[in-house]
């Protein structure tokens, strides 16, 4: 992952050069205001897949955190297995 790292003037300068650099990349630019960090501008589908990848880890997190603390978990087959019973069930209502 390379960083790329820009001066804040340089979004209303060069918006569609920043803007094809985040799109061909897939990687955030950073903005900088005064040689400090400021903003970071990244495209919209990268953004996308990065907020899936951490509500994943978030669920990942929390099934650990009910596993170590013994909550009962149950298996894909028998988790499957119920769910086709219900739906059986639920078609002959």
């Amino acid at each position: 992952m390379q960083t790329l790292i820009k001066p804040s003037a340089a979004i209303r300068q060069n918006y569609t050069e920043i803007a094809t650099l985040c799109k061909t990349t897939g990687e955030p630019v950073f903005l900088t205001k005064n040689g400090e960090g400021d903003l970071v501008v990244m495209d919209i589908n990268a953004y996308d897949q990065r907020e899936k990848q951490l509500e994943l880890r978030e669920k990942l997190i929390e099934i650990e955190e009910l596993r170590r603390a013994g909550v009962p978990d149950i298996s894909a087959r028998s988790a499957s297995a119920n769910l086709r019973t219900a739906l059986k069930e639920k078609a002959y209502v």
